[in-house]
């Protein structure tokens, strides 16, 4: 299966951000890729006013990456987020061509490294994995890359690949940390991992606030056996890896790690 990854920055314009998401797509579709994934707050920024994002452009959101996905016939795993009381739901969202709208909200709220997303975001409580085609897909969302069960979880419910939005956090050492999980999620489930980061900011001059987690590129496919299929650098771009997804079959065949695991985990 040809995916495409759209490593992208977006600020607190939806309409500007929905604009480059129809470019990407569509530049995605021409070079016949069956996916594209795009970053965690595509839809609007950290940093920036999320419960008014989603009154404002929530349903207008929504309905057009779903007829995008569908005119483009291209599915589209994006990150978004909705309306939850006082606070928002951080959403994976997947767009199939045939209309249909899945989503994962995320569970574990980044409430590390002095930031508090549980502040503004409410968590999700739910694993997802959805068939598309003949693959099993699992949802995951940035700080999740940090919890091995949740992706051993994913692996059990049949997920061959685990695809991982994300707006990961700079600082000292934050790059290194990202690689080596990325990996670790990969060899610790027997998937593939699809891990899509916003690009940094600085490099693309994109206007972003320095107290929130706004990413630093570097996004990645790791196959179950830990080899790194792609690694991006930092800037925005479009690049595209085929993944088998009988890799997975293999890799629990070779390193059966879940059926191994004793007590559960």
């Amino acid at each position: 299966m040809k995916i495409a990854l759209a490593q992208i920055n977006t600020d607190g314009r939806v309409d500007a951000n929905l604009d480059k998401v129809k470019r990407y797509v569509l530049e995605a579709a021409d070079s016949d890729a069956s996916m594209i994934v795009f970053p965690e707050a595509t839809m609007t920024a950290f940093g920036t006013p999320l419960t008014q994002a989603c009154a404002d452009f929530g349903e207008y959101w929504t309905k057009t990456v779903s007829v995008l996905a569908q005119e483009a016939e291209i599915s589209i795993v994006i990150g978004e987020f909705e309306k939850a009381g006082h606070r928002v739901r951080n959403l994976a969202a997947v767009y199939l061509p045939d209309g249909t709208r899945a989503a994962y909200a995320k569970i574990h709220t980044y409430d590390a490294f002095g930031y508090r997303e549980s502040e503004a975001v409410e968590p999700g409580s739910s694993v997802l994995t959805i068939n598309i085609g003949s693959v099993t897909f699992g949802l995951a969302i940035c700080y999740d890359i940090r919890f091995p069960k949740l992706f051993a979880e994913l692996s059990r419910s049949g997920a061959q690949v685990v695809v991982v939005p994300t707006s990961w956090g700079a600082g000292e050492g934050k790059v290194e940390q990202w690689q080596v999980l990325t990996r670790a999620r990969a060899l610790d489930s027997n998937t593939t991992i699809v891990a899509v980061d916003q690009a940094d900011p600085g490099m693309s001059g994109v206007a972003a606030a320095h107290e929130a987690p706004t990413g630093v590129g570097h996004s990645t496919v790791v196959d179950p056996f830990g080899h790194v299929l792609l690694e991006l650098g930092g800037e925005e771009s479009l690049s595209f890896v085929d993944i088998d997804p009988d890799h997975s079959k293999r890799a629990r065949q070779s390193i059966p790690i879940l059926s191994n695991a004793k007590l559960g985990y």
